[in-house]
């Protein structure tokens, strides 16, 4: 097995104690990470504290490094991309995938605006409006896109100034750890530190002094305990959490146009997407034709190893994962749901589980009010409009939503009226950076993507000159 090291003051450090890492295709130890112990971490904290002073100071060289981290993460993509398909389950082309958009982060954040400006400027007073950096970031990342996630967070933390420690999950820490190496080829020692290890060592992070700002994704769960610890030192918090996001098929929606987009959107990554469709309304008049459309394609998927090249979708990440989706679905069974495609184990090792496709359940059956994360989707139906805004609202969710509909100024006034961050038309999980990504209710906290991303690491500091 390859050994695998934490990236701290610019060194390549083991730890003194590892701990396992699975491959959720075989249910068998993949590597061994290492264990970041007290000391270790109190030296990322002080390494990136002291890096800080010098690198927040040229912008220009920032943005230069930004870009030389973004190409040889690139050079080295392939086989970085061959790791996160060993440890997370995706397939590998999907692997690929989360590389290039890592890359893109880096590429992008280089390009993005610093904020700046001027409310007045005459005889009486200059007032400006300029922005500082924090100082040390806390990164903590999860373990559905380990590596696309940790540059969406560590590309514009570090254009704006700041110095980061980031943690990935204990579940896929390994090609996080190879991405840490990479960019302390190029960045300055201290500037990107990588720690990996269990919980409790998150805990730790949150909690420490140095730290000034804290940018996490994870379950909501977790995300109040990391609420509660930046609450204490009074850090500055972004809080990517939880989704239940809502899918609206509106009457005059064409079914054989959409169904495939509307499938990808629930099971790309084994449905372990936060913004994923986790719940279908579809008008009763076309409930049969998308049930039908949308298990064809269920029971057509290859589910397998994200390493072979015929597999379309590989399996859960972790064995607590498939537990909750087995428990989800069997509940919904139990409550009289209809079964179209799914809804077994599957009968080889790994952590597998078959598109699911369930109707004849309610807005109470644990499955739809609840965040499955997983390959099961149910359809339920509506017949009026109000009606159906008032049942995908009624949630404490607030993450995404997507209405679908030929007649886009219709569809877009009732998107108008969903409770989330993002509400997209005839369209699911579709991210830019030209609009922000954030959460309504339980879903989240602050801004991020794009120029809003950049501004969320940054402080405002206001220059007021009276010239009286």
């Amino acid at each position: 097995m390859s050994e695998y090291t934490m990236s701290i003051d610019g060194q390549q450090l083991s730890g003194s104690q590892t701990f396992d890492v699975i491959n959720p295709a075989t249910e068998e130890t993949l590597a061994q990470a290492p264990e970041c112990s007290d000391a270790q971490l109190e030296a990322a904290m002080q390494s990136a504290q002291s890096a800080f002073a010098s690198w927040r100071k040229d912008e220009d060289a920032r943005r230069k490094l930004l870009l030389a981290a973004a190409e040889r993460l690139s050079a080295k993509a392939p086989e970085i991309a061959r790791t996160l398909t060993l440890e997370q389950g995706k397939p590998l082309a999907q692997a690929q995938i989360e590389l290039q958009t890592a890359v893109a982060s880096l590429k992008g954040a280089a390009g993005l605006p610093i904020p700046y400006e001027v409310t007045q400027d005459d005889a009486k007073a200059k007032i400006e409006i300029t922005h500082r950096p924090f100082g040390v970031v806390a990164a903590i990342t999860p373990w559905n896109f380990p590596v696309m996630i940790a540059m969406s967070k560590a590309a514009p933390a570090l254009l704006a100034g700041n110095t980061v420690v980031l943690k990935p999950s204990p579940y896929t820490p390994l090609a996080t750890l190879q991405v840490g190496k990479l960019l302390n080829e190029v960045l300055p020692k201290g500037v990107f530190n990588v720690v990996s290890g269990g919980n409790d060592l998150g805990s730790k992070i949150t909690s420490h002094p140095l730290v000034r700002m804290i940018s996490f994704t994870g379950s909501i769960a977790t995300g109040r305990k990391v609420a509660e610890s930046a609450a204490r030192g009074l850090k500055r918090t972004i809080l990517e959490l939880g989704g239940n996001d809502p899918a609206i098929i509106l009457p005059d929606a064409d079914v054989e146009k959409l169904a495939t987009r509307l499938y990808w959107s629930t099971f790309f990554n084994c449905g372990q997407i936060c913004l994923a469709v986790k719940r279908i309304y579809v008008h009763e008049s076309l409930i049969e034709p998308l049930t039908a459309a949308l298990t064809k394609l269920a029971q057509s998927t290859q589910v397998g190893d994200g390493l072979e090249a015929t597999t379309q979708m590989g399996p859960l990440n972790n064995a607590m994962q498939l537990q909750r989706v087995i428990e989800l679905t069997d509940d919904a069974k139990k409550n009289g749901a209809k079964v179209h495609a799914g809804g077994e184990r599957l009968g080889r090792k790994g952590y597998f589980y078959p598109p699911t496709i369930l109707t004849n359940v309610t807005d109470q059956t644990r499955v739809v009010a609840e965040e499955q994360f997983g390959p099961v989707l149910p359809l339920l139906s509506y017949r009026e409009i109000d009606e159906v805004v008032e049942r995908a609202n009624a949630t404490p969710f607030g993450l995404g939503a997507s209405v679908w509909g030929t007649d886009v100024e219709r569809a877009t006034q009732i998107a108008n009226r969903i409770d989330a961050g993002t509400t997209w038309v005839n369209q699911h999980v579709s991210l830019t950076h030209k609009a922000p990504f954030t959460g309504a209710k339980t879903s989240g906290i602050g801004l991020a993507s794009g120029r809003w991303g950049v501004a969320s690491f940054l402080q405002t500091h206001v220059i007021n000159v009276n010239r009286g």
